[in-house]
C-alpha cells in the first residue's frame, strides 16, 4: 500500500529481457534506505518487488502482464521515473490509498502552464472513465491526485510548484502515455451493484434487494 506521495526520483541504468518480461535496473538514494529484497517500490505508479540491490541502485522484474498494462515495459536507460516505497504502520498518511495495482493507461492531451502551476487534461477509455469523479481522488504515474474536472473522455488535474519540482511531471508532453489507477473505492461499489442486480448470493439479501430497488427508481443506479 502507497500514498502517492512521491519520495524520489529515480534514473532507469539499464532494462535487460528475462523470459517473457524484463529486468529493470533503477538508480535511487532515498527509497533504499531500509530496503531490502523482497520490500515493495511504486515505480511510476506500478507496485513491483526488488529483487536485488546494489549500492545505490536496486532492480526490480517486470512481468509480462505488468508490462502490457502500465508502461514500464517501454522504459529505457536514462528514463527519470516517480518512487515511493511502501507505507509503514507509523507513516504519515497525506495522500489516498494507492496499491500500486495500475489500472490501465491514460493519455496527456493538453498542457497549459502558468506562473502558478500547471493544468494538465489527459484520456482514458470507458473502462477507466466510468469510475472517475470530480474532486475524486486518482494516481497517475504514482502521483496521489485530485481531479478538477470531468471532460470529454477524461479529466483534468492541476499541479502546484511542489509537486512539480517533486515528480517527473514536469517532464509529461502532450500524447505521452501515463499510468493510472483509480479509487478503489468505486470498484468495490460497482463490484456489490453488479451481485444485488443479478441475486448473487454475496448480495442478494432482501434488504439489498430493496434499497437497489429503491435506487434504480429513484434513477441512482
Amino acid at each position: 500500500m502507497f500514498t502517492g506521495l512521491i519520495e524520489e526520483i529515480g534514473r532507469v541504468i539499464s532494462t535487460s529481457r528475462a523470459g517473457d518480461g524484463m529486468h529493470l535496473k533503477i538508480a535511487a538514494a532515498h527509497v533504499l534506505e531500509g530496503t531490502q529484497t523482497g520490500d515493495s517500490i511504486c515505480i511510476n505508479g506500478a507496485c513491483q518487488t526488488v529483487t536485488a540491490i546494489d549500492g545505490r541502485s536496486c532492480t526490480v522484474f517486470v512481468s509480462s502482464v505488468t508490462a502490457s498494462v502500465t508502461t514500464l515495459g517501454e522504459f529505457a536507460p536514462g528514463r527519470r521515473v516517480n518512487l515511493e516505497r511502501a507505507m509503514t504502520p507509523a507513516s504519515r498518511f497525506g495522500g489516498h490509498f494507492v496499491q500500486g495495482h495500475v489500472d490501465g493507461r491514460g493519455r496527456i492531451e493538453r498542457i497549459d502552464k502558468n506562473s502558478a502551476g500547471i493544468r494538465v487534461s489527459a484520456s482514458v477509455g470507458p473502462e477507466l472513465g466510468k469510475y472517475i469523479v470530480e474532486k475524486g481522488s486518482i494516481a497517475v504515474d504514482g502521483v496521489s491526485l485530485t481531479v478538477v474536472t470531468l471532460v470529454d473522455k477524461g479529466f483534468t488535474l492541476y499541479f502546484i510548484p511542489e509537486t512539480i519540482s517533486n515528480t517527473t511531471v514536469s517532464e509529461w508532453k502532450t500524447g505521452d502515455a501515463v499510468n493510472v489507477e483509480v479509487d478503489i473505492l468505486a470498484k468495490y461499489v460497482e463490484r456489490s451493484l453488479q451481485f444485488m442486480k443479478t441475486g448473487g448470493k454475496q448480495g442478494g439479501s432482501d434488504g439489498q434487494d430493496s434499497f437497489l430497488k429503491k435506487l434504480m427508481e429513484e434513477g441512482f443506479v
